[in-house]
């Protein structure tokens, strides 16, 4: 497991639990054992059991998951689609933060797959943003992936990317790149953000690893993926939705970045069924 997920698994159990979960330590005794059924309540791509493991793993190493479904299985509303059985004490603590993390891990998974879906057949690959819940990055980009998307940078730390503000403050596109090169790694890529052709026309000459097209429409996004001839790749970013992705994907970019993967997010509806006695 990740040292970043399992420093916000335990953030997450210690907001929730904090000193003890004085409802089960009231009425629970500590050698009770329970089990119970994960069972998807709508459809979707499931993501997030092996976050779903470490949770409970946390609270009580003795509780065992079994997963019936895959990472990356598409299921019906109504399937089960895995079990959990331990200490009751452990078991309950752990059921909304684990429920937490895979249901949201599970919408975004699902999301992921609906726009990589939606641009089949195309050279086009579908990217995350930074637009992630903040705290939950790494689990975000976690999701993205299960769903068969691509991770764009992690952060403002692997990769630069030259925005409208820097430019700004550099004084211009060149002058940005130029005050990057000096300060950074030749491994580290660099992306510029372009608003128009003609600044297209300046980065091209530059020899930047990507440019994105920010909220261009789709038929200056075509005209862009004309000039460029294939000489760097292509990021389009921007307002993209299902209505929109297949079109912009048909024109030929590289890549297309999506924040609503992660900004607005519907949680999968994921249940955890404690068996009756």
């Amino acid at each position: 497991m990740n040292n970043d997920i399992d420093e916000i698994i335990k953030r997450a159990l210690a907001e929730d639990i904090g000193p003890g979960d004085i409802t089960t330590d009231s009425i629970v005794s500590q050698d009770t054992g329970i089990s119970g059924r994960f069972i998807a309540k709508s459809r979707g791509v499931i993501a997030g059991w092996d976050v779903v493991k470490r949770t409970f793993i946390l609270l009580d190493d003795r509780v065992k998951v079994v997963q019936f479904v895959s990472d990356g299985a598409e299921v019906g509303a109504g399937e089960t689609i895995g079990s959990v059985t331990g200490p009751a004490r452990a078991i309950l603590s752990g059921e909304r933060v684990s429920l937490n993390f895979m249901q949201r891990m599970s919408g975004v998974a699902t999301a992921a797959r609906r726009f990589v879906e939606a641009v089949a057949g195309t050279k086009a690959v579908i990217l995350d943003t930074r637009k992630t819940a903040p705290g939950l990055r790494a689990v975000d980009k976690m999701a993205v992936k299960i769903g068969g998307a691509s991770n764009h940078r992690a952060g403002l730390y692997d990769m630069v990317l030259i925005k409208d503000n820097h430019i700004a403050e550099a004084g211009g596109i060149k002058e940005a790149v130029r005050g990057v090169r000096s300060k950074i790694s030749a491994d580290i890529k660099i992306e510029v953000e372009v608003r128009s052709i003609r600044e297209l026309q300046e980065v091209i000459e530059l020899g930047v690893d990507r440019v994105l097209l920010d909220n261009m429409d789709t038929n200056t996004i075509r005209k862009a993926v004309k000039l460029v001839g294939g000489r760097v790749p292509l990021e389009a970013s921007g307002n993209m939705n299902l209505r929109r992705v297949a079109a912009v994907a048909a024109t030929g970019v590289d890549f297309i970045s999506v924040g609503a993967l992660t900004h607005s997010v519907t949680a999968m509806d994921i249940s955890l069924m404690i068996d009756k006695k």
